[in-house]
């Protein structure tokens, strides 16, 4: 296939590119703006692949983006690019308003525009694979508020949850996840989409939890966690993101929504204790990492618990995640120790790890 791939350069689009060029046999056109979270160098092992081509463009930008479909008459595409960190959405969320919703708007046009110059049989293989998540489903309820014998059974998200988003960045896709199953019931845009949990691994934005976490930790500066650190996430191995979503576009079934995660539910007080762990293991000095764990004022509307049900991709698809997250934190924390140089590039003037998302003189 020639699969259209936007936010490539990202760090989950990424992960897809090189997952595709390294094990199939199909062609990759990487659509990404390179914004502060976009990076070539996320790719520098397969850029120089045959099959592999890069356009440096704003999915919002319909005249550019209706030149990418003509030129290269792509089989599918993989709708990644997005603003994604929940704390950049709460400081100045018109980016996630306008890349998450109408950069979406603008690829579906592009797209109908795109299937109408196709014959029935080119219309019938194309797929339009929108890739969102988990917290368009707002929370779930924590284990801590529930009587024992109720926890044992909490519930997790399912394809069909209801939709109740809790920030301006799950909120955004949450529109953009209508848009598209808008535009597959109104115009037959053959759909499918998936919501994934959190993703760690390497390649990431030093922005989120596990990365920052890690970089500080080597720095020797505080590991700042939100409230108590009891939030829980379901954390999913990137690479077996990747490996779900090519499972989805190549498989999934036109008009279907599948759940993808890593079945590892940990409170973000154990994450971070986790990797103190195993940074005292691999990189070990005279006190424990652990040592510069501090607390800070929690998240504005900060979620308690996400946990997702992959059973339908897994019974439908036959994809389960290879790692566990004792294995995939292990294997990125090891990354990042050898991949100083990528750090360091990705951080430049404007971000240094300082916390984002507190509002000032709240209503």
């Amino acid at each position: 296939m020639n699969i259209l791939v936007t936010g490539g350069a990202g760090f989950i689009g990424s992960a897809l590119v090189r997952h595709i060029i390294n094990n199939t046999s199909d062609s990759v056109i990487n659509v990404d703006k390179l914004t502060y979270a976009g990076n070539l160098e996320s790719l520098k092992d397969i850029e120089h692949s045959e099959r592999y081509s890069f356009e440096c463009h704003d999915i919002c930008n319909q005249e550019e983006m209706l030149r990418i479909f003509k030129t290269y008459q792509p089989d599918a595409v993989m709708h990644l690019a997005a603003e994604s960190h929940v704390d950049r959405s709460i400081t100045g969320p018109s980016d996630f308003i306008q890349t998450n919703i109408i950069g979406t708007y603008t690829l579906l046009e592009v797209t109908r525009e795109y299937l109408s110059t196709l014959d029935e049989k080119q219309k019938q293989s194309f797929k339009f694979h929108h890739i969102s998540t988990d917290e368009v489903y707002g929370d779930l309820p924590h284990p801590d508020e529930l009587d024992e014998h109720l926890s044992a059974a909490l519930p997790l998200f399912t394809e069909k949850t209801s939709y109740a988003p809790s920030s301006p960045y799950s909120a955004s896709k949450a529109s953009s996840d209508h848009l598209v199953r808008a535009w597959l019931r109104t115009y037959g845009i053959p759909v499918v989409v998936t919501n994934c949990s959190n993703n760690y691994g390497p390649y990431h934005f030093p922005e989120k939890l596990i990365p920052l976490v890690i970089l500080n930790a080597l720095e020797g500066k505080p590991l700042p966690v939100y409230g108590e650190g009891n939030q829980i996430r379901d954390w999913l191995y990137v690479e077996d993101h990747a490996r779900a979503l090519y499972e989805v576009v190549t498989k999934g079934q036109v008009g279907e929504t599948y759940n993808i995660g890593g079945h590892n539910e940990k409170k973000n007080l154990e994450v971070v204790k986790s990797i103190c762990e195993i940074l005292d293991n691999l990189v070990p000095k005279e006190k424990k990492y652990s040592e510069q764990i501090i607390f800070v004022a929690d998240r504005p509307g900060h979620d308690k618990r996400y946990a997702i049900d992959a059973s339908k991709i897994y019974s439908d698809l036959g994809w389960k995640p290879a790692e566990t997250f004792e294995t995939g934190l292990r294997k990125t924390v090891e990354w990042y120790l050898d991949n100083q140089v990528w750090c360091q590039s990705v951080q430049n003037g404007s971000y240094q790890r300082e916390r984002l998302g507190q509002i000032k003189g709240k209503i």
